[in-house]
């Protein structure tokens, strides 16, 4: 996918320090986060270690690269820090927050049908349907245990602000799913704001929990967390029309997935809800309320349809619009500006990603 403008707070980011930035988080968590698993059931551990990317299906280790990128560790470690909190607040909000993250994706992987995520059999497939449940389930009650088991005399609002997140999560993957059920046209058609509700919910609420949830630990301003959620609100909308815009047009190479699985699937993303509100966007109607479902080749049809719709572009742009946000809450932290600037080339640099 070519590249996109992009605001300056984007373009003019340093891609190695945003990445020594991920690095260095990764390495902070990683011994917190493989202590609390091994308190797990050894088979739930090792499919736990296999989500995280740790070893293969069986439990052999991995030879390459482990894991994801480590977004939300590193949203809690430098959030931590952006609140005042010390490290140790940090590395307990970043393995709760990631617990909690990776339970969501074994669940989420069974309820889309997804087969591969990072280039590799998710869960599900290499271990099979309940016990993908079952280590789900285990993850989410780990995370639990991990705050309330936390020191401090802020734990209570911890796991109540990490509560808050799961159920604004569970609310946003619940519009996203009946939204597959919706018509593509008239009436009862998921409108634009219906899409920022559910994005917010389903992607922003732990992003913006990731953030905050350290300097909740330790007993940060209410106005500093307020601001740090927020942030990772407004950046949770814009990596999920990002992922949307990947999930349309990315190499399969880079994002682990296949491409127009989404426009398979029927599912209702930012570009063509953008476009289907355009004059030009009658032959897509057409296309996506056909009887017949669409096929590999409709799909890449569509994509075009698309971009000539202005589905692209606005997509683009109302990521544009949530960067923006973001940097606007960074600029008013009460923090030293290295580390608000560290958290908006981190911010900017992931939501880049291969666009």
């Amino acid at each position: 996918m070519s590249s996109a403008p992009f605001p300056s707070a984007v373009t003019g980011i340093d891609a190695g320090h945003a990445s020594r930035l991920l690095e260095r988080c990764r390495a902070r968590v990683r011994p917190a986060l493989a202590e609390a698993v091994e308190r797990l059931h050894p088979w739930v551990g090792e499919m736990a270690a296999y989500s995280f990317g740790w070893c293969e299906a069986g439990g052999a280790p991995v030879s390459g690269p482990a894991g994801g990128k480590g977004l939300r560790q590193a949203l809690a470690v430098l959030g931590a820090e952006a609140a005042g909190a010390p490290a140790d607040a940090g590395v307990t909000a970043a393995v709760a927050v990631e617990l909690v993250h990776t339970f969501s994706l074994l669940h989420d992987d069974i309820m889309d049908g997804d087969a591969t995520r990072r280039g590799r059999a998710t869960v599900w497939k290499a271990y099979g349907t309940g016990p993908a449940v079952l280590a789900g389930d285990a993850l989410f009650a780990l995370a639990v245990e991990t705050l309330a088991t936390a020191p401090g005399a802020d734990v209570a609002s911890a796991v109540r602000h990490l509560s808050t997140a799961l159920n604004d999560l569970v609310r946003g993957q619940a519009d996203d799913l009946l939204f597959e059920t919706r018509p593509w046209t008239g009436p009862a058609a998921v409108r634009p704001d219906e899409y920022r509700a559910m994005a917010e919910h389903k992607t922003g609420a732990l992003l913006g929990c990731a953030a905050a949830l350290g300097g909740v630990l330790a007993g940060a301003p209410r106005e500093t967390v307020a601001t740090l959620d927020r942030a990772g609100r407004h950046l949770g909308v814009a990596f999920q029309v990002v992922d949307d815009l990947l999930g349309i047009w990315g190499d399969p190479a880079v994002t682990g997935k296949p491409v127009h699985a989404d426009l398979l699937r029927g599912k209702k993303t930012y570009p063509v809800l953008a476009a289907l509100g355009t004059p030009a966007a009658r032959p897509l109607a057409r296309l996506l309320n056909s009887p017949e479902a669409l096929d590999v080749t409709a799909a890449r049809r569509a994509a075009t349809l698309i971009e000539d719709a202005g589905g692209r572009a606005a997509a683009l742009a109302e990521a544009h619009r949530h960067i923006a946000a973001v940097d606007a809450c960074l600029e008013i932290l009460p923090s030293a500006p290295r580390t608000a600037d560290d958290l908006r080339d981190l911010l900017a640099f992931l939501v880049r990603r291969e666009l």
